[in-house]
């Protein structure tokens, strides 16, 4: 069990950040489902005065609402707060420019972003999402320079592959240039395939794990029965909860399953469903703080109440178990019991993840 007020190391860094980030996409009712400026104030005010400080939005987050939200939340409370935010996502239809990780698209989104939140500093700018164009030297550049200029002071990254997010760190570190130092990727029990790579790789680079979406999206609350079980290839961001689940592609029978273990374990301890699933992401070593997102003051109280459950080892086992991941190569070859006779001979050899 710990607090907002217990505050944790982000990555290789010096930086102090609570266990637990407030999300405010759901600040701003632009895309149809989130919280009005009054209940949103209700939630900032809720997680600040437990001592939490760490907050996180985009620039693009309800066209631009969240931002300007937070941006009035935070003045009185500027120097208190580490303030993250991210860039990649388009922002103008048609405009090609108006998106991605180039240089161009970096620097016009810090510029809206410092706008937007009344701020003259970003504590921590993410990249959101690899757009598979930029190379990897004109971002890290490009972030090392906005470091360099006081506009940011961190850097992290989200929704990239492990090989590509090592080779940026390699190239930052030979370099001198500023590292990532978080990592923001989803992560739930209905989420665990970037165990396999992400996770291992962060705890070896020096990012923190930041997970998004710890109730996998709601569906871990156990909201969602089987007759909702969906799937949508929707290209535009739905107009209800349930459509985004959908379009995420899981609202589907497995994650249902795994909703019903969750709820079990919940009601054996005395604890709600969320509380359990993002108790579950903060027993990982590597995980920093999961990111919290919350459309009513209700809901925010259930899930801050996470930090006071602590799960035994037997209930811990039965959560990896009903929602492990496939095994992949090359760990999956690797595990077998011939291969591991003949990396060792039969040997009895200690062992390094």
């Amino acid at each position: 069990m710990t607090s907002l007020d217990h505050y944790r190391l982000l990555g290789r860094s010096g930086l102090r950040v609570s266990p637990i980030a407030l999300g405010t996409m759901t600040f701003g009712q632009d895309w149809g489902w989130g919280a009005d400026a009054g209940e949103a104030r209700r939630i900032f005010d809720l997680y600040v005065d437990q001592g939490g400080n760490f907050i996180d939005t985009a620039v693009n987050y309800t066209d631009g609402a969240s931002e300007r939200i937070v941006g009035e939340f935070i003045k009185d409370k500027r120097d208190r707060l580490v303030l993250a935010t991210k860039f990649t996502m388009a922002r103008e239809p048609g405009n090609p420019n108006s998106g991605g990780n180039h240089r161009l698209n970096m620097l016009r989104s810090v510029e809206q972003s410092l706008r937007q939140l009344d701020t003259d500093r970003i504590d921590l700018f993410h990249l959101h999402s690899w757009d598979m164009t930029t190379q990897p030297d004109e971002v890290m550049r490009g972030l090392d320079d906005l470091v360099r200029s006081g506009k940011i002071h961190y850097v992290g990254i989200c929704n990239t592959p492990a090989w590509r997010i090592s080779q940026m760190q390699t190239s930052a570190d030979m370099r001198g240039w500023s590292p990532f130092v978080a990592l923001q990727i989803e992560y739930s029990l209905i989420e665990r395939t970037v165990e396999h790579e992400l996770i291992p790789m962060a705890a070896a680079l020096g990012m923190g794990v930041l997970p998004w979406s710890p109730l996998g999206g709601g569906v871990l609350t156990g909201k969602y029965a089987r007759s909702d079980v969906a799937d949508s290839r929707d290209a535009s961001v739905a107009m209800t909860r349930k459509g985004v689940i959908a379009s995420s592609g899981h609202l589907n029978a497995r994650s249902i399953e795994v909703a019903d273990v969750v709820r079990a374990v919940a009601e054996e301890i005395g604890a709600t469903p969320s509380q359990v699933a993002i108790a579950w992401t903060l027993a990982n070593p590597a995980v920093t703080s999961p990111v919290m997102g919350a459309r009513t003051l209700v809901q925010a109280k259930d899930n801050l109440g996470a930090l006071e459950v602590a799960l035994s080892a037997e209930h811990l086992d039965r959560l990896n178990q009903a929602s492990a991941p496939d095994p992949i190569f090359p760990g999956r070859f690797v595990g077998r019991p011939m291969v591991q006779q003949l990396i060792f001979g039969g040997a009895s050899v200690a062992r390094r993840d």
